[in-house]
């Protein structure tokens, strides 16, 4: 019986080794073979003007030039044969003087489908997405979507992990544009801490959080870097805060010129400078007085942070607010009247240019794009309730809609306020969207839920994995991973009677995509050979959603490729999208299993920026690091 098991072992592990050497690199798809014969007039080699026809026509790249051309074929050239020797460039040095063989020189100059092959699946010029800016940069901040943080500064949980500098450091050099401190007074109250108050959480020096920003600030984009202050501390403290920040940053922290801005700073304006976004003094010094004589937390009375509108048992339409330890102030009062201030610090309050300001009543008035501009916060339980409040308005304009045109307009202005108010204050203003204080292992929820409603700050815990973060990731993908993405129109007009938009409304289907799944490559390189199963390859198969508003939610998967470290599906599906502007394309590889299916790669794509044809696509981990040989060869259409 010993023997038997071991000769049986050893059958085992000469099968693994066989799968495992079986196949050792691709050939091209038959897409790529027809496509190559179409361009290159059935030869087998590709000159440079063939080469750009191809580029132009077939990859939609329109901006590609003959020069284009000709760089890219050298480079795959290059890339294909050793540096020359000496003797070999005096050789063909002589050849060249000589001209004895025209052909052979042309030849040289020349790709095969094999070299055209490698270089659409290896070659990182050959990605998804533009890698360069290229939205226009000079509209209002309130007219982007923002990579935000949220409680920036914790490296895990949200009640008992450690504070620090590091994953500032981490979301930074991420591209992340929006950074959360929690500013309190330290125990002595003569310093300035970062900690998430009211937990067990261990607190940072501040001044270690904003020099680790001003060193890290533009690591990844050079677009601006913008500090959200949960602010705790004391008039003094405020002062120490200001003349902190002062000397830390110097000329790089922007200062508004006025207290009231009548149009925020466009990203293009504020490119390397740092902004600074909290309440004005008055709310914030208001507000701690408060907690203090109230001795509660925010655990402690249902609020999610300082900065969380409470629901209390009010009609949906008025929406009031409980005492959640935040004191609104005057609604009618300017942020710039001087007598809010005279008893505060000059110093701190010409710090601000994004100011966090709420107001009192109803969601109307608290939504009301009119007046200074402010940032308003909200948890997503806060915007959820508010969405959901209004949900039978839907219902009502519905059944009206079909009655008389006169009633038509009627219900349809009064049925789109309830969702086009938000669309109007984030044109103008913005609106932040953070987790719930319930989500203590800093899980996220669903991005798209701030975005399809115009919300510029949809802010994440960094620290956590999953789902949500890598739509998150795949979003500030677009426009050359700065973190600033122009919002698409449909946000921006000012939803008349006749407007198409609404996000709970099913609308027609404006693109279909087409994607076509052909193969992978690179795990053998990533992976340990027993990484996924100790006696055989992987059984890789691929699995592609695409998220959006409701209506454009799909998803596909295709079948199992079995024993193959270099699997070849050669699969196409079908997106019909109604917003393709808000659309994302996630992509995720799996390994087949008997119980939970490995995870082999993922990554997530703006739909509105792929690049057409076919394209290499590098995968990523769970956190989102990218593997370095993982990649997909995929091909993107649409109509």
């Amino acid at each position: 019986m010993g023997n038997s098991m071991v000769t049986y072992t050893k059958y085992k592990s000469f099968l693994f080794f066989i799968k495992k050497y079986k196949e050792t690199q691709h050939v091209p798809p038959h897409d790529l073979k027809d496509a190559f014969s179409e361009f290159a007039g059935g030869a087998s080699h590709m000159s440079a003007e063939q080469l750009l026809r191809f580029l132009v026509e077939h990859q939609g790249e329109q901006g590609c030039t003959l020069s284009d051309s000709e760089k890219i074929l050298e480079k795959i050239l290059r890339l294909k044969r050793p540096p020359p020797t000496q003797e070999e460039e005096e050789e063909e040095e002589e050849e060249l003087l000589e001209s004895v063989d025209v052909d052979n020189q042309q030849r040289k100059q020349e790709i095969t489908l094999d070299d055209l092959f490698h270089f659409l699946l290896l070659d990182e010029s050959n990605g998804p997405l533009k890698a360069e800016v290229h939205h226009d940069m000079s509209a209002p901040l309130s007219h982007y979507f923002i990579y935000s943080g949220h409680n920036s500064y914790l490296t895990g949980n949200q009640i008992s992990s450690d504070c620090s500098e590091e994953p500032i450091i981490m979301a930074l050099k991420r591209g992340v544009r929006v950074i959360e401190l929690d500013l309190w007074p330290t125990a002595n109250k003569d310093d300035i801490k970062v900690d998430h108050g009211w937990t067990l959480t261990n607190p940072v020096s501040a001044i270690k959080c904003l020099e680790s920003i001003k060193e890290y600030a533009f690591f990844a984009s050079e677009y601006p870097v913008i500090i959200t202050i949960e602010d705790h501390l004391t008039k003094d403290l405020r002062d120490k805060f200001a003349e902190m920040a002062t000397q830390i940053f110097g000329e790089v922290l922007f200062k508004p010129e006025t207290g009231c801005l009548k149009e925020f700073p466009s990203p293009e304006s504020l490119k390397n400078r740092i902004v600074i976004s909290t309440k004005p003094p008055k709310e914030s010094f208001e507000a701690n007085r408060i907690k203090d004589n109230g001795n509660s937390s925010p655990m402690q009375n249902g609020s999610d942070s300082s900065e969380e509108e409470t629901w209390g048992k009010d009609s949906p339409d008025s929406m009031q607010n409980e005492s959640d330890g935040d004191n609104e102030g005057d609604n009618n009062s300017c942020e710039c009247d001087k007598k809010s201030y005279q008893q505060f610090s000059p110093d701190y309050k010409s710090l601000i240019t994004i100011q966090n300001r709420k107001l009192k009543g109803s969601l109307k008035d608290k939504l009301n794009p009119d007046g200074d501009l402010r940032r308003l916060s909200w948890s997503e339980k806060t915007l959820l309730k508010a969405l959901e409040s209004h949900g039978t308005d839907i219902v009502r304009y519905n059944k009206i809609f079909i009655t008389s045109h006169s009633i038509t307009c009627i219900s349809f202005r009064t049925f789109l306020f309830r969702t086009v108010i938000f669309f109007r204050f984030t044109q103008k203003n913005i609106l932040r969207v953070y987790p719930s204080a319930m989500r203590v292992k800093s899980t996220n929820f669903k991005p798209h839920i701030g975005w399809i409603y115009g919300a510029q700050m949809v802010a994440f815990n960094m620290q956590g994995h999953g789902k949500p973060l890598w739509l998150m990731q795949g979003m500030f993908r677009a426009n050359g991973g700065c973190g600033y993405v122009k919002k698409p129109q449909i946000l921006m007009q000012k939803h008349q009677c006749d407007n198409d938009y609404d996000p709970k409304v099913k609308m027609p289907v404006k693109k279909t995509l087409k994607v076509k799944v052909y193969l992978g490559n690179g795990w053998n390189l990533d992976f340990s050979p027993t990484h996924f199963d100790k006696c055989s390859p992987p059984d890789f198969f691929v699995k592609i959603c695409t998220v959006g508003v409701g209506a454009d939610c799909w998803k596909k998967k295709t079948k199992v490729i079995m024993d193959k470290w270099f699997p070849v599906w050669e699969e196409e599906f079908e997106f019909p999208l109604t917003v393709p502007e808000l659309a994302l394309l996630r992509i995720q590889v799996k390994d087949k299993d008997q119980g939970k299916d490995d995870f082999a790669g993922q990554t997530c794509l703006p739909v509105s920026e792929l690049k057409l044809g076919f394209r290499s696509l590098p995968l990523y981990d769970t956190k989102g690091d990218k593997f370095n040989h993982v990649k997909l060869l995929m091909r993107f259409q649409f109509q």
